[in-house]
């Protein structure tokens, strides 16, 4: 058993479940200030995420814990490599939750204004600059021996910002058909109507970003070896056929679900064509960090191993039960009854 190939899929799927999970927050807050007509929607639109947002980041501590503690070396330059990046998001990150937290604190139009713009901002910020920094990993960094040869503007590449396109339509499709789920008649006609709209644009920046791919990237090399993995962005192809199909049959539910597997098979997919690298170089393929040249050792990796097997069911019941008991609808009278947000 080779703990450093367990670790990668680990590694994968902790970053799949984050944007699983963590993309429709911010689609949510990038669109409710379009879809919610006044102040009472929004706070509908806002209090649909407030029980699960800060839950969802857990994804995002864990994942970022993984790849320090199974591939250090990688963590180390990743972080390094793309700190302007990680920076931004972590400022966008910051915003994003101050905003969501003290937005009701006060009930005056400029101090909700004011938050309403850095919820917006940082969700929107955040979801491009995710997608840059991994349109950036897939193509490769250039890197040597000597380092990085990089700055933030070669990282604004046209690919890396075609991959931040791809994300943010990725979400606020996400968002939108949560939406669907969790708010009343009027919000939840307006929030299927953006879905509707959103999948389209998607559609054309998905397939464009597929042939993009074929040129700017070595990703497809595994497929071209072993058509049967083909199957897997196949697969990603026909859950976003089916969000249209669920969304033009009212089956709201279905079609986030559906959702949900088109990010899990995208990122599946682009981790299938990675493998084995995880910073690869577009320099020289012999100084790409792989599994195998920055990983811990094989007894660290083992304890590791024992202790997500006791641990990661357990977060994962928890945030179930979590869902669970918030997952009805949430209406204007709500805010009403409580006098405060749903956090």
């Amino acid at each position: 058993m080779d703990f450093r190939i367990i670790w990668f899929i680990l590694w994968g799927g902790l970053w799949t479940v984050y944007f699983m999970l963590d993309g429709f927050d911010f689609g949510v807050c990038i669109l409710y200030r379009f879809i919610g007509k006044n102040e009472q929607e929004k706070s509908v639109m806002i209090n649909t995420i407030g029980p699960v947002w800060d839950g969802n980041e857990v994804w995002l501590i864990t994942a970022g814990a993984a790849t320090f503690a199974a591939f250090p070396t990688t963590y180390a330059l990743m972080f390094s490599y793309l700190y302007s990046v990680v920076l931004l998001i972590l400022f966008s990150l910051i915003f994003r939750g101050a905003a969501i937290e003290f937005r009701e604190k006060v009930d005056g139009a400029g101090w909700k204004k004011g938050w309403d713009i850095a919820l917006s901002v940082g969700s929107f910020f955040t979801s491009v600059l995710f997608g840059i920094a991994v349109g950036n990993v897939f193509e490769g960094l250039p890197m040597d021996a000597s380092g990085y040869h990089g700055t933030l503007l070669s990282l604004l590449n046209p690919y890396g910002l075609f991959a931040g396109l791809l994300f943010l339509l990725l979400f606020l499709l996400h968002g939108s058909l949560w939406l669907t789920l969790k708010t009343p008649e009027t919000l939840n006609e307006r929030a299927a109507g953006m879905a509707n709209k959103l999948w389209y644009i998607l559609l054309c920046a998905a397939a464009g970003f597929v042939v993009y791919t074929g040129f700017a990237t070595d990703l497809y090399a595994h497929y071209l070896d072993n058509y049967i993995l083909g199957v897997v962005p196949a697969l990603a192809a026909l859950s976003l056929a089916c969000i249209k199909y669920f969304v033009t049959r009212r089956q709201y539910a279905s079609a986030f679900y559906s959702s949900c597997l088109t990010i899990v098979m995208v990122a599946l997919t682009g981790l299938i064509g990675l493998y084995p690298d995880l910073l690869p170089s577009s320099i020289d393929a012999g100084y790409s960090l792989t599994i195998f040249n920055s990983s811990s050792s094989a007894y660290t990796l083992k304890i590791m191993t024992i202790v997500v097997l006791i641990f990661l069911p357990v977060v994962i019941a928890c945030q179930i039960w979590i869902y669970k008991v918030f997952r009805r609808k949430i209406t204007t009278d709500d805010r009403a009854e409580q006098g405060i947000s749903y956090r």
